[in-house]
């Protein structure tokens, strides 16, 4: 008998007949012998349209208010669930996260978990129920206050109970069959993967993947948490996030497929990220000290930077330009701020572009075999697209280029690195939670 964590995210629970099917497939579980302990999201789209709500009655919603509004939604899923599972004949309790032990820092909207005291989950599991906790909020001790996570926040909420309780895997649930050489919805023929390394998953998850959170996969590697990354709308095994010395149990092997013999590719997949924008800095005096003067001022804004390009300075003028991407949401921020200090950095102009795209291509094999930039860029030749930025890591190159290129330059560098399925991905309901 194992324990089980299971995470179910909105397009999983988004209507009465999505909840009884989640319901189901925890019950099998159970049946099966297993403790089972589920984080589930709100339903559907509910957290966006309780943003919107609060945006109708608020232009800037205070953010205490703001994380009980959305704190609701998964309050209702849980309950919903823990519903269905008892008409089913099993005994299941809901538990929303402060219940749950999630003990958080006081940033409302974006808190991070700094301990989990899952006392109310142990006797639960102890007296045979099954275990439903609301992801994606938590409490803060000091100001006594609910938080909520922000992006991935149910994810993480997964993984830190299968920590906290030391569970032997933690399933995360979403629309697709687990995680792919590239979002099937760019790339049709992307192929599942049955094993990644969780080296390999936080990669592609900063470079936008969007199948697993950053901030899930990272807690799970630090904790040594196992994920199985599945769907929600099929039987299939999925695919295993692997940490440092980890190896699947045969209990939980995968499924033979195909995919099982390409052990250890050069390239594990393509991520693809329309949600940068690139800002260039014009005309900044080539001296030292200026880099440095305009990353302060951005840092102070709250903007995350992600490439950095730097021009070779004009002989004749002394001055250079400097160019970095930043995520959207980001932008406006950060040019508010730059354009304050203007006239204390000394550079002459701000220039922000919103359509651009970033393609990056992750492999562990890239430390041991060379080729793989001039795939890359002899792939982007033969199609006509233009590079704009480039960077790299001990397993990533990622590119910028135009955003109404980016899907063709996905599909080219699949193709171009042999990672093309004979057949098309299935998407079950659309949205890739």
């Amino acid at each position: 008998m194992a324990l089980i964590v299971q995470k179910y995210g909105g397009s999983s629970v988004a209507d009465a007949e999505s909840i009884k099917r989640v319901a189901k497939r925890i019950v099998d579980a159970r049946r099966a012998g297993h403790d089972v302990v589920v984080a589930v999201s709100a339903m559907g789209d509910t957290t966006d349209e309780l943003i919107d709500l609060a945006s109708q009655v608020a232009p800037i919603p205070a953010p205490r208010e703001l994380d009980i509004l959305l704190s609701s939604g998964e309050r209702i899923s849980m309950a919903l669930l823990a519903m269905a599972i008892h008409s089913m004949g099993f005994e299941a309790r809901s538990f929303t996260g402060s219940q749950a032990g999630m003990i958080t820092t006081a940033d409302h909207g974006s808190a991070r978990i700094v301990d989990v005291t899952p006392v109310r989950l142990r006797e639960a599991l102890d007296e045979g129920a099954i275990v439903i906790v609301a992801g994606f909020q938590g409490f803060n001790r000091d100001t006594r206050d609910i938080t909520t996570l922000g992006r991935g926040g149910s994810d993480t909420t997964a993984v830190a109970l299968a920590a906290a309780l030391d569970a032997d895997v933690c399933e995360i649930y979403s629309d697709v069959d687990g995680i792919f050489t590239a979002d099937p919805r760019v790339v049709p023929k992307a192929r599942k993967l049955d094993v990644i390394s969780a080296e390999e998953m936080l990669e592609l998850a900063a470079n936008g993947a969007k199948v697993l959170y950053i901030r899930a996969v990272e807690y799970a590697r630090r904790h040594g948490v196992m994920i199985n990354a599945r769907s929600t709308f099929s039987s299939g095994r999925g695919t295993f996030v692997l940490g440092p010395g980890m190896s699947v149990p045969d209990s939980l092997a995968p499924d033979s497929t195909e995919e099982s013999s390409m052990e250890e590719p050069i390239v594990a997949g393509v991520a693809t990220d329309l949600g940068q924008a690139k800002i260039t800095v014009i005309g900044v005096p080539d001296v030292p000290g200026k880099a440095a003067e305009i990353f302060t001022v951005i840092a102070k804004s709250g903007a995350n930077v992600d490439m950095i390009v730097q021009n070779v300075s004009g002989a004749a003028t002394g001055r250079t330009d400097i160019s970095f991407t930043l995520p959207k949401s980001d932008a406006a921020t950060a040019l508010r701020a730059l354009a304050a200090e203007q006239a204390g950095i000394g550079f002459e102009s701000l220039v922000h572009d919103d359509q651009i795209g970033k393609l990056s291509v992750v492999g562990a094999g890239m430390r041991t075999h060379s080729g793989v930039s001039a795939t890359l860029f002899e792939a982007l030749s033969t199609a006509g697209v233009n590079i704009e930025m480039i960077s790299t890591s001990e397993i990533r190159i990622s590119v910028v280029l135009r955003g109404d290129e980016l899907a063709q330059a996905a599909r080219v560098v699949h193709t171009a690195f042999g990672l093309d399925s004979d057949t098309e991905a299935t998407v079950y309901a659309g949205t890739g939670r």
